[in-house]
């Protein structure tokens, strides 16, 4: 795999990922865990549990539906609200030997200008990752990069469905780089009920890929992620032009290694 460093870098800050991997919002956590299953030293950076600016409680439909080649999750994206998480979670960004990107979900554009400026003020807290809706259209996308836009890097996540038509609105506005959201799609539960939800899995792969491709023309760096389970995968993101790479469901079943070989 290769390990050459990328920095983003902001008005104010330069954050250098090296190794250029990072976890995908929503797949360790709110703050890195030393001991936990996952090996930190595999990460360049590390990416928190998406955070609004109110409080969410989990969906009431939540489930997981297996299909093949992955699964769909629905998860309402349940997190405390940014005061409350700063609160909680605030000493151990500081703490964090990882450079700490906090997630952002993007409801509003009086939230989102609302939620960065006390993150600046975190020690530890090195860069912003916006997550976009899933149904946002180009003008909203453009208002809410803005409001985000401040002293810290911001990585724009955006949705890989739309991707393309996204991209070519928010390059002009003050990114530091584009990252991709899982897809989205719909299954039937057993009791035949419909369940929309993000899509993770090896499938998601193909989809992430052609995104990267079309994505890297508009000259925006991008960080690719989606279905990678394998250091080859990873390797291919970056050799057509992605500057870092997110791994999501990999790291929930152990199977990553970075040496090539599932463990």
């Amino acid at each position: 795999m290769n390990d050459l460093p990328y920095n983003l870098s902001s008005p104010k800050y330069d954050l250098e990922i090296s190794p250029p991997l990072m976890n995908a919002a929503g797949s360790l956590g709110f703050a890195p865990e030393p001991k936990g299953a996952v090996n930190l030293e595999l990460l360049g950076a590390f990416i928190t549990n998406p955070i609004s600016y109110q409080r969410r409680t989990p969906a009431r439909t939540r489930t997981s539906l297996q299909y093949p080649g992955g699964f769909l999750l629905h998860s309402g994206y349940p997190n405390p609200g940014l005061r409350a998480a700063m609160r909680r979670y605030a000493a151990r960004w500081a703490r964090s030997s990882l450079p700490i990107i906090v997630h952002l979900l993007a409801d509003s554009i009086d939230h989102v200008a609302r939620m960065v400026p006390p993150l600046e003020e975190l020690e530890g807290v090195r860069g912003i990752e916006l997550g976009l809706p899933p149904d946002v259209d180009a003008g909203l996308a453009s208002e809410m990069v803005q409001a985000a836009a401040g002293e810290l890097p911001l990585i724009v996540r955006v949705p890989m469905e739309s991707a393309g038509a996204i991209v070519k609105v928010v390059a002009a506005t003050p990114l530091t780089a584009i990252s991709l959201a899982p897809p989205r799609g719909a299954l039937l539960n057993k009791q035949g009920q419909r369940v929309r939800g993000r899509l993770f899995g090896p499938a998601v792969y193909p989809l992430a890929l052609a995104s990267v491709l079309e994505l890297v023309e508009y000259g925006v760096p991008v960080i690719a992620g989606g279905g990678v389970y394998d250091p080859d995968q990873v390797d291919a993101f970056l050799e057509v032009g992605a500057i870092g790479v997110q791994l999501d469901a990999v790291l929930w079943s152990l199977g990553w290694s970075g040496k090539g070989d599932k463990e």
